[in-house]
């Protein structure tokens, strides 16, 4: 097997994978059409979510979704000009929230998010970014007591794998900004990283002292004799041994004519953030679970972002979502003042909850890496070293197979 590599992809899955790739010996080129960071590596919460261990393809979340609904108040949106892109997709997450599916889905998940921190521990020490990765937990707070109790049951219930959470102090909840929460738990192992632009700057740095070339272009595939062949902006890129996709939401168009046929959906996530703010530096990530909103301080700014909206990667976004991230932001009395900058970017979702890890059964030459949902972040640095292993037909230090794209043509 020839030991290059073309990762096509520059979110943090990517480079995450990248990276480990040319660390352990690989001639590696990145293709990366994103030249102004759109992607949702670089407008997601900062959050390392290891206590997301149940998929969100589940009997629960189907049952949460008129309280959850937008119309209702909610962060779940379903837009009606994009039904052609939901309504395929939900079908198939009913199939997958049924309590097998969802039983061995969130084994696998486990699996993965069991090694998650121990990756980004690693991967972050050998970046030249001190103080990149912050393990100081999370907030999750609630308005009133109700919501509180509620709350505080739902997540002793839930599967949270390697995570853990106390009860919030009275002097945590009287940090908390804002009117004043009913309640309050506190994650103590989870961590956040503390720029997204930093993190960006130092992978690129890293994979390209380890000796990987970038190359900025749109990247196609073709299959001939059971092998990707790759173009980039229209030319022929020569000397591929293998490919690596980790496209995000657009890899399932960039994996059609080969031959698969990927169910994957733009579920969008919006976010506004403030400059001119007067947030706690020391506080980590605080949700605001009755509101499905996540704020977080990083180096420049605070961000808000929220909302769960089932779209097409070109579908235009819907203003409504930022006025109401504004609303809340008002109604909560947090010290942020506008103007707010406006964001919305596309998480890859599969309608398992699962992301697709493996090798492809059409072209002998390609590898995938995509669909982490709302989980990219949290797992770039376990898929990377995972990525490696697969490359090497290897044992991987976790189990894949649930990961492999033909459980959809099962």
């Amino acid at each position: 097997m020839q030991r290059n590599m073309v990762v096509i992809g520059g979110g943090v899955v990517g480079l995450a994978s990248a990276l480990a790739l040319a660390r352990a010996g690989w001639s590696v080129r990145l293709v990366d059409d994103d030249l102004q960071r759109s992607a949702a590596s670089w407008g997601n919460a900062g959050h390392i979510a290891i206590e997301q261990v149940e998929p969100l393809a589940s009997w629960a979340t189907l049952r949460s979704l008129p309280r959850r609904w937008f119309g209702a108040g909610g962060a779940v949106s379903l837009p009606p000009a994009a039904w052609r892109h939901w309504l395929p997709f939900g079908l198939r997450l009913l199939g997958a929230a049924r309590p097998g599916r969802f039983a061995r889905g969130r084994a696998a998940l486990s699996g993965l998010l069991g090694e998650a921190m121990p990756a980004w521990r690693r991967l972050s020490a050998s970046l030249d970014a001190p103080d990149l990765l912050r393990e100081q937990g999370h907030i999750v707070a609630w308005g009133s007591a109700a919501a509180a109790e509620a709350g505080r049951r739902s997540w002793a219930a839930a599967d949270i794998g390697t995570a853990a959470f106390r009860d919030a102090t009275p002097a945590e909840l009287h940090q908390l900004p804002g009117t004043p929460r009913a309640g309050a738990i506190r994650f103590t192992n989870t961590a956040q990283v503390v720029d997204l632009g930093a993190l960006d700057r130092a992978l690129r740095a890293a994979l390209l002292a380890a000796g990987g070339t970038i190359l900025s272009g749109r990247a196609t595939l073709a299959l001939a004799a059971r092998e990707a062949r790759l173009t980039v902006d229209g030319t022929a890129v020569p000397h591929v041994g293998q490919l690596l996709v980790t496209a995000g939401v657009a890899s399932g168009r960039l994996l059609a004519p080969l031959g698969h046929r990927v169910p994957i959906i733009a579920e969008r996530g919006y976010h506004i953030r403030a400059t001119d703010h007067d947030w706690p530096a020391d506080l980590p990530p605080l949700v605001f679970e009755d509101r499905s909103m996540i704020v977080t301080r990083y180096a420049g700014c605070v961000q808000a972002a929220s909302f769960v909206e089932f779209a097409g990667i070109d579908t235009p976004p819907d203003p409504a979502k930022w006025e109401r991230l504004e609303a809340h932001v008002a109604a909560l009395g947090l010290p942020l003042r506008p103007p707010f900058t406006r964001w919305t970017g596309a998480r890859p979702t599969l309608p398992d909850y699962l992301p697709a890890i493996g090798r492809s059964a059409r072209a002998e030459n390609l590898l995938y890496a995509f669909g982490h949902q709302h989980l990219g972040l949290t797992l770039a640095a376990v898929t990377g070293e995972s990525v490696v292993a697969l490359a090497e037909d290897r044992a991987s230090a976790i189990d894949l197979a649930p990961f492999d794209l033909q459980r959809f043509n099962a």
